[in-house]
């Protein structure tokens, strides 16, 4: 994709990274994206969320390069990349965009939404994965990205799942809320966009979420370890579970219950 069509804010550096000119705080802890990069390659959470990302956006290919907007470490990125679509990486966080690069991810913007302005209807298809829960107003930052993308340009998301699973992991991750599939379909649907597919993943991980994280904290206990296994090889049991949700995703079967959302969107033609 020709980076400099999409904004004229945006300067290509001599690391080769698109870089805007003006910093903005994000609700994302400084050293988050050094502790996923440590544990991405090896942990069946971000290896199951990219099959099921790569399994959407199969479903569902967009018409052209998707933006991955929020992007971290370049982990989706490159998942996308090796399933065969055109990748841009937008990150905001220079250790993210350092990580990204040595995955070697070649198409890099360091910014936010709001500094890489990018033009009206410039953009073919974005994904969110795992951002919208980081934004306070989270209508307008979708309102917002619906005028950069294209007429019938798709919006692909992942946000975690149902507020009775909050717990002190989401207030350290920099998180304003958890979502429902209805309440995620609903935003969307308000901020101008038809939902294509919606669909629950990580059907697993609810209970152990609950009774290991959630329930702790509503009791003043401390919260145990139990969910940190989220970032270890999956066994066979659970792998089997898990590539259940990849079939059904590619058969665009949405699932009922889940600790994550999944969702596709529209913009209209």
């Amino acid at each position: 994709m020709d980076i400099e069509s999409l904004s004229a804010d945006l300067k290509l550096h001599g690391d080769g990274v698109w870089y805007s000119a003006m910093r903005q705080a994000v609700s994302y802890p400084e050293e988050g994206n050094a502790g996923c990069f440590a544990v991405e390659d090896r942990s069946f959470w971000f290896q199951h969320r990219n099959a099921c990302i790569a399994a959407a956006v199969g479903a569902f290919p967009p018409h052209g390069a998707l933006i991955d907007i929020g992007g971290g470490n370049g982990y989706v990125a490159r998942g996308l990349e090796q399933a065969g679509f055109e990748v841009v990486l937008m990150e905001p966080g220079p250790a993210g965009v350092t990580h990204a690069r040595a995955r070697g991810l070649r198409q890099v913007i360091c910014a936010t939404l709001e500094t890489a302005n990018f033009r009206p209807a410039s953009l073919p298809a974005v994904g969110l994965f795992d951002v919208i829960e980081h934004i306070e107003e989270d209508l307008k930052f979708l309102s917002s990205i619906g005028k950069f993308l294209r007429p019938g340009g798709y919006l692909y998301a992942t946000v975690p799942a149902h507020s009775l699973l909050w717990s002190a992991e989401d207030l350290s991750a920099g998180h304003f809320r958890r979502y429902t599939k209805s309440g995620i379909t609903a935003l969307l649907a308000r901020a101008g966009f038809a939902v294509e597919f919606s669909s629950y993943i990580f059907r697993p991980l609810p209970l152990p979420i609950l009774l290991m994280r959630s329930l702790p904290r509503l009791l003043g206990m401390s919260a145990k370890s139990g969910p940190k296994n989220e970032h270890a090889p999956a066994g066979k049991l659970l792998n089997a579970l898990l590539n259940g949700e990849i079939a059904n995703i590619r058969n665009i079967r949405p699932m009922r219950f889940g600790a994550s959302c999944l969702v596709v969107a529209k913009t209209p033609q």
